[in-house]
């Protein structure tokens, strides 16, 4: 037993001097957590983690199965509410590429409308995505918002893409959906049909947080 003892020493010496080997790959524990309520980029589940490919736009969209009641979670910064990363990781759209922009969001005469889901869709998702995130409030304040809009080429009914996005701090109550998320993604709209970010990066930085997406591509914010 003492020479398979120290054969395991010296197989763990030699990997974690050679490969920089991390504890899970060697059978061990990370840390579970960090303080302040920090977290991993969202969407993506960190840096170099592709954002998943949804089914596209279709010609009749059905509704779709959502998280279970009460599984996700809002997180605030600064009093903004953004979406939980495990629920809604974000989902684009395999029909916009950076080589069809001129074709698709960019193109003349707009491209969302023709995509859109109809709200007989939506609007069940809608409910069933308010008990997901424990949603009670004033389901006309809230958004049943696109995290990657289909004005940068978020897929149009993926669920992984859609959240119940709660009302800015401030607003006032019964006067409608109104976000602070919303001109952020115009603004990154412009910046990819302008050519000064590449449709990825936009994509990208929104899944990651909203609230820094520009300020991420120094686009200002």
């Amino acid at each position: 037993m003492p020479s398979i003892h120290r054969a395991a020493s010296s197989v763990l010496l030699t990997c974690l001097m050679l490969a920089g080997c991390s504890p899970t790959a060697l059978g061990g524990s990370t840390p579970s957590g960090s303080a302040s309520g920090a977290r991993e980029p969202s969407g993506a589940g960190g840096p170099g983690r592709a954002i998943a490919v949804g089914a596209g736009p279709q010609k009749t969209y059905t509704v779709q199965q959502q998280p279970a009641a009460g599984t996700c979670h809002y997180w605030y910064l600064k009093g903004e509410p953004l979406e939980d990363p495990k629920c809604t990781p974000g989902a684009i759209s395999p029909a916009v590429t950076q080589s069809n922009l001129k074709s698709t969001i960019c193109r003349k005469g707009g491209y969302t409308s023709g995509i859109r889901p109809s709200t007989s869709v939506t609007g069940k998702e809608k409910k069933l995505n308010a008990a997901s995130y424990g949603f009670t409030g004033r389901m006309s304040d809230a958004e049943y918002d696109h995290l990657i809009s289909l004005q940068l080429g978020g897929d149009p009914n993926d669920y992984r893409n859609l959240w119940v996005e709660p009302a800015d701090p401030g607003h006032k109550k019964g006067s409608g959906v109104n976000n602070k998320k919303d001109p952020v993604e115009t603004k990154l709209h412009t910046a990819v049909c302008k050519g000064t970010v590449t449709l990825a990066a936009a994509q990208k930085a929104i899944v990651t947080d909203w609230t820094t997406a520009l300020s991420s591509l120094h686009l200002g914010g």
